[in-house]
């Protein structure tokens, strides 16, 4: 990766990501899944992005929906590999989380931010007040709005059906050892100080570190 962009797409034919590389811990899967693709049909046209920020959330994790108990809510969290859980953040916005480590262990990776590759006119309709490219997929709220994925279509889906509406692809672009940073989540209140928020190193789309006021210290 060079400057402060990411690697572009080829126009190649990607291929659904491995479930093996979903099946690691969080924070290592979290790790991983910078610079996959997600794939999204919207308007007849195939729009296409690169994920470039992530935050890892696992069972034995106090900041994790799936901490204290399997509720029907979290229920995608524990199911297999590559299940979407698409929940609503205080009300507001949805956001997408992409189901890994073994099935029956609630555990999710928080797609954060990503960089649109191809279809981005069809993105900015969805975000017309939006004035730079880099600020249409910035923040999972605006992920979710850019990419029109919510709760009732896509939450429990699988991402790894090979002509689903939201997949999870990978071309084969790896970012180099120093281009992933790692550092403590945006706005949990327990487990602040854990590293487990990765992203790109000069990608543009990466979203600001906020730490949440009720976090101690």
């Amino acid at each position: 990766m060079t400057g402060s962009t990411v690697a572009a797409w080829q126009g190649g034919p990607p291929w659904p990501v491995a479930v093996e590389r979903l099946l690691a811990p969080a924070e290592v899967a979290a790790r991983d899944l910078l610079a996959t693709l997600l794939v999204r049909e919207l308007d007849g046209v195939e729009v296409i992005a690169r994920i470039v920020e992530t935050e890892a959330y696992r069972e034995d994790d106090p900041a994790s929906h799936s901490h204290r108990r399997r509720t029907p809510r979290t229920e995608p969290m524990f199911a297999a590999p590559g299940t979407a859980y698409v929940y609503r953040s205080y009300g507001v916005h949805w956001c997408l989380n992409i189901g890994v480590e073994p099935e029956g262990v609630g555990a999710a990776v928080l797609v954060r931010a990503a960089e649109v590759l191809q279809g981005v006119e069809v993105v900015r309709r969805r975000r017309p007040k939006v004035r730079r490219d880099a600020e249409l997929l910035r923040g999972p709220g605006c992920l979710t709005a850019g990419l029109d994925i919510d709760g009732p279509r896509f939450d429990h889906r699988s991402l790894l059906e090979a002509r689903g509406p939201l997949r999870l692809l990978d071309d084969g672009w790896r970012p180099g050892a120093g281009d992933v940073l790692a550092g403590p989540r945006v706005g949990v209140s327990a487990a602040a100080e854990m590293p487990w928020r990765f992203h790109l190193r000069g990608a543009p789309s990466v979203s600001a570190y906020r730490r949440s006021p009720r976090a101690p210290g």
